[in-house]
Order: C-alpha cells, then structure tokens, then sequence
C-alpha cells in the first residue's frame, strides 16, 4: 500500500466524489510531483506514490472546480491543497477530503 491515501466524500450529495484528481508532491528538495491519479467509484486513491517516503513535508492537491464543474455546478473552491508532514516513514498516512461547493475539512484518518 502507498505510504499516502485518500478518500473524497461530497457531503453535500451524501456519497463519494468520484472523478476528483489528485496530486502527491514533496515540499524540500525542489519540489515536484510525486504522483498523480483520480478517485474512484467510491471517490477513493488507494495507490498514489510510492510505499516508502521518507519524513518530511508534502502536499495533496485535489482538483475540486472540476469534480463540481462536471456536475454543472458552481464551487468557492477551484482547489484544496493539503500540506501535511511524514514524520514516521513506516506509517501509513490515509488524508481524507470531504467537500461541498462551500465548504472543506479534513483530518488524518486511519
């Protein structure tokens, strides 16, 4: 399993934000994008980068303005980025998303 996962939930709609993309990237040594993908049927990520990253700081950036602009509908938020810190590279670290047009939170999930 990737060291990093993620879940979408539409809590506007009651069900999961399938079609959402997702980018994994690192903070320190230049950057860049580690990773990229799209939720699923269940609007989950479950394989995004690799399975062993080391500590330090990253970000998730998911795509919101197109998952609600597919559906015909207006959001505040084009984007929601993440930023989050590895300190254990043995854990696995599951950052949840749930979203509405207006309205965001997340938290570090199991």
């Amino acid at each position: 399993m990737s060291t990093v996962t993620t879940h979408v939930l539409d809590t506007a709609k009651g069900r999961p934000a399938a079609g959402v993309a997702v980018r994994l990237e690192q903070l320190a040594d230049g950057g860049g994008v580690l990773a990229r993908a799209v939720t699923d049927d269940n609007g989950r990520v479950t394989a995004l980068g690799r399975d062993d990253l080391g500590p330090g700081g990253y970000r998730l950036v998911f795509e919101i303005g197109s998952y609600f602009a597919a559906q015909g509908e207006h959001t505040f938020f084009p984007r929601v980025v993440v930023e989050f810190s590895i300190n254990d590279a043995t854990a696995h670290y599951h950052v949840p998303l749930l979203v509405s047009p207006y309205g965001m939170t997340t938290y570090r999930g199991s």
